[in-house]
């Protein structure tokens, strides 16, 4: 099929390459010219594992090209997918200007589709609140009168997994009207079915546009809840590991998203969650378990800086009361796999230091020119996880990258001026780094100090 793929983001560029190596011919459009001629010699903008090949591979095939005309590709395309960015609004809602200007935009160029053509499917795949899908049809067709049909195609992409997600499904939730676009989009998507024996869901758009903001709403939920599960585990004497393994045991329930962590950040959960709220109060049904969510995800993301401060002593009123100390900081994007720093519990983390007159040094193994370019000189940045312990007074983890997990810790030892470290990821377990001589201070499990 031929496809076009408008917003060359996260999950604009993820569609584009992924449709391509599914055997269609995709148009990626985006305003930016320079990001255009970046993409078209094969270099992606955004880190995620796997995509860079994809790219290379199908720039050279041919079944993948970029542009700055709209217009492009539309008079043969069976489907234009919205990509653009709805950022949050001040109010807490979706900002749809973007939208609606690429809604506004393919009304304009729909003329170059002939009269007798078949319905041009414009999805939305951007996250948008519900009624989006009747706001973008009216927007087109203010502008034409050529065929056409708005779909509502969520995407469920994990940032760090986006290209394995895309390629292999356990879901594709399609909200159209009419059979003919529910044959376009399984047309473009059944490939991916076959590969994966994911699930197939028709239904209305309003339906699909809630779908989207409903799971990411649960799985916020769940975050929130094992970290005050945690919290309540340290106050207890509990070990939230063991917690974790037994509840995650009931099939009602299951393992998933029940690791402690410094809260939940990135491009949606908190953008997400907010704009539900938003809904819900313009409809007069308010989410006040969403609303307690948000809430208990703004206390854990200073978790690692309170054990810091009790563990130093700090006390109010006392001007930098951190002067001198200097720590180590590994990891800065909301996850591992990503270079996205939106929302990151680091960023607080190092706010709160440094105005405790703390120096800190930083290092990530995607993220680090992200927060150069945000920050400044804020911080240091070091080259490599050990560089950045050099002369610390204590070492903290923000990220799971897996090779913090496989670090050698007597050789971290060396570096920092005493065993002191604050794990927010739980990456180690109390009993070793007990044995080791370590003060090991882990989320919702026993502390450990040195002898």
């Amino acid at each position: 099929m031929q496809v076009l793929v408008i917003g060359s983001g996260y999950v604009g560029l993820v569609a584009a390459t992924c449709f391509a190596e599914a055997g269609h011919q995709v148009l990626g459009i985006d305003v930016d010219a320079a990001k255009v001629a970046t993409l078209a010699k094969g270099e992606s903008p955004i880190f995620e594992p796997g995509l860079d090949d994809l790219l290379t591979k199908h720039l050279t095939s041919g079944a993948l090209r970029f542009t700055t005309d709209l217009q492009a590709g539309i008079a043969e395309a069976d489907a234009a997918f919205i990509c653009v960015g709805t950022p949050q609004s001040e109010d807490g809602s979706a900002d749809m200007k973007y939208v609606l200007a690429v809604a506004s935009q393919i009304g304009q160029a729909m003329a170059l589709r002939g009269k007798d053509a078949k319905p041009l499917i414009v999805v939305d795949k951007s996250t948008v609140p519900v009624g989006t899908a009747a706001r973008v049809h009216a927007e087109i067709a203010a502008h034409t009168d050529r065929a056409f049909e708005v779909v509502s195609n969520p995407e469920f992409l994990r940032e760090g997994s986006a290209i394995s997600d895309f390629l292999e499904p356990d879901r594709v939730v399609v909200g159209c009207r009419t059979d003919h676009a529910e044959a376009v989009m399984k047309g473009l998507y059944q490939p991916f079915l076959d590969r994966s024996g994911g699930k197939w869901f028709r239904m209305d758009p309003p339906s699909a546009e809630l779908t989207k903001y409903a799971a990411n709403a649960m799985l916020a939920l769940r975050i929130s809840f094992i970290n005050e599960i945690a919290n309540l585990a340290e106050a207890v004497g509990a070990d939230v590991d063991h917690v974790k393994t037994a509840i995650g045991a009931d099939h009602r329930i299951g393992p998933a998203f029940l690791n402690p962590g410094p809260g939940f950040g990135g491009s949606c959960f908190p953008k997400d969650l907010q704009a539900l709220l938003k809904v819900g109060r313009e409809y007069g049904q308010p989410m006040m378990t969403l609303a307690t969510t948000v809430e208990a995800n703004r206390h854990q993301k200073q978790v690692l800086l309170r054990k810091v401060k009790a563990h130093f002593h700090v006390k109010a009123g006392v001007p930098a009361p951190l002067k001198g100390r200097r720590f180590a900081l590994w990891g800065l994007a909301f996850k591992a796999n990503t270079d996205d720093i939106r929302e990151s519990m680091a960023l607080e983390l190092i706010d709160g230091l440094v105005n405790l007159g703390a120096e800190v040094v930083v290092h990530d193994f995607a993220a680090m020119d992200a927060v150069r370019a945000k920050i400044g000189d804020k911080v240091r940045y070091a080259a490599t996880p050990l560089e950045a312990c050099e002369g610390a007074d204590a070492l903290l983890i923000a990220t799971e990258w897996p090779d913090y997990k496989a670090a050698d810790l007597e050789t971290i030892a060396k570096a920092l001026k005493a065993r002191c470290l604050f794990d927010g990821r739980n990456l180690f377990r109390p009993e070793a780094m007990e044995a080791k001589g370590w003060t090991y201070h882990s989320l919702g499990r026993r502390t450990v100090e040195a002898k």
